[in-house]
Parts: C-alpha cells; structure tokens; sequence
C-alpha cells in the first residue's frame, strides 16, 4: 500500500488550505484513490498560522490525522519551526525559499526542494497565484499525485475564468521542481 502523509503550512492568506484541498481532489476524484483533509487555521482573516493535513492512499484511510509527515511543505519560517520535528525520517521538505532557511534540525535523510515562489507569484503580476507554484513544484518534486490529475484539480477548484492564469502559475512551478529532480 502507497500511503503519504503531507503536512501543508504557512500563514492565512498564502492559500495553504486550497493547495491542500487539490491535491487531495488530485488524488481521490481524478486518481481514484483515498485521500483526507484536516484543516487548522486561527481567528485572524490573514496573517495567522493555519495547516493542512493531507493523506494520501491505495487504501481505506482509517485515522485522519498526520504524527509525522512524509512530506512537509513549509510556506513560512514559523510553520517551518512548529512542524520540523514531526517529519519522519527520510522525508521531502517542499519550501519556499525566500521566506524559510532549513536548519540542522531535519531528520536524517530528509530530501530539501527550495523555490522562491513569492518572487515568481510577482514576476507573474499576482501574488495570490502563490500556492499554484508551490502545488506545481510539490507535484513535481514529491511524484505523489500524477500531474494532469492535479491540473484538473486546479481547473476544478479556482474561479471560473481564472484558470489559465492559475494553470500557468501551476506550470511555472512545476517546471522549476522538474529542473531540480532530473
């Protein structure tokens, strides 16, 4: 059985619950498979720490909730401080780069993916299309969940009429995470 469990984390307003909620779409409508979603996040609209827990399965999904991820996507240094210690070893740490610094706290074996997605959300022109380069470079780099199954999901899940531009934010980030693991 394939199982995976991703711990998804930054700050209200990164877009950190809808990245969570594509891949697991990703998974369970367009891959047939199980997937989970438990979402945290604080009182405040934006700014407050929020996560999106993530299980991936061949399988019925008994316990929802993540101990230690398999994959941990860190949008942010605080969520980066809070979760490190809860990846199992020889996990993937998905990152973005201008806004997290890995430590020498990563368990052993832990696989590390940088991108500096912030800058490349600008270089597009909306800063909002954030966690479509951040689900790009994770669909790349983590092999997880197949992906034309999660472009359909990002098709699926954004405004209507906004889907080119947040499938070219997806790509952008998707190609990046290619570059890296070739």
């Amino acid at each position: 059985m394939k199982k995976h469990d991703i711990r998804i984390c930054g700050l209200g307003g990164q877009g950190v619950i809808m990245a969570g909620m594509i891949i697991g779409k990703a998974a369970s409508i367009f891959e047939d498979r199980y997937a989970t979603l438990i979402q945290s996040f604080g009182p405040e609209a934006r700014g407050s720490e929020c996560s999106a827990q993530v299980m991936v399965s061949d399988e019925a999904i008994a316990f929802p909730y993540i101990r230690n991820s398999d994959i941990f996507v860190a949008m942010s240094q605080g969520a980066y401080e809070k979760f490190v210690a809860e990846m199992k070893e020889n996990a993937i740490l998905v990152y973005e780069s201008d806004l997290v610094k890995p430590d020498g706290r990563l368990p052993q074996g832990v696989r590390t993916y940088g991108i500096p997605a912030t800058r490349m959300a600008d270089e597009l022109g909306r800063r909002i299309v954030f966690n479509m380069i951040m689900v790009g470079f994770y669909t790349a780099v983590s092999g997880t969940v197949a992906v034309e199954a999660v472009r359909k999901a990002v098709a699926h899940s954004v405004p209507e009429g906004t889907e080119p531009f947040n499938l070219k934010a997806f790509n952008a980030g998707y190609e990046f995470g290619l570059s890296l693991v070739k």
